[in-house]
C-alpha cells in the first residue's frame, strides 16, 4: 500500500478515536469507583444508624427484664443475670466471629466491589 493523504487521514482518525475511547474508559472507571464508594458508605451509615437504634432498644429491654426479675432474685441478682446473658452473647460472638461477621462482610464487600 502506498502512503497517501487518505491513509494518513484515516490513521489520524483512528488515533483520535482510540484517544477518545481511552478517555471514556477512564471516566467510566471513575464513575464506577464513585458508585461503589457511595454504596459502601450508604451501607455503613445505615448499619450504624440501625445498630444505634437496636442498642437503645436493647438497653430498655434489659432494664425491663432486670426489673421484672427483681422480685424473684433481688435487684443485684437480676442485673447480674442480665450481665451474664450479655457475657455469654459476647463469648459466642468471639467464638463464631469468622462465621457470623467476617465471612458475610467479605462476601458483601466482594459482591459490591466486584460487580459490573
Amino acid at each position: 500500500m502506498f502512503s497517501n493523504d487518505q491513509n494518513i487521514e484515516t490513521i489520524a482518525q483512528l488515533v483520535e478515536s482510540v484517544k477518545h475511547y481511552a478517555s471514556l474508559q477512564g471516566e467510566n472507571v471513575k464513575l464506577e469507583v464513585v458508585e461503589k464508594t457511595v454504596r459502601v458508605l450508604t451501607v455503613v451509615a445505615m448499619t450504624a444508624i440501625l445498630s444505634l437504634i437496636l442498642m437503645l432498644i436493647l438497653i430498655y429491654l434489659s432494664f425491663a427484664a432486670a426489673f421484672a426479675l427483681t422480685p424473684l432474685v433481688g435487684s443485684v441478682g437480676a442485673f447480674l443475670i442480665i450481665a451474664g446473658i450479655y457475657l455469654v452473647i459476647l463469648l459466642l460472638f468471639l467464638i463464631f466471629r469468622k462465621r457470623w461477621i467476617e465471612r458475610p462482610l467479605v462476601h458483601f464487600l466482594a459482591s459490591i466491589l466486584l460487580s459490573n
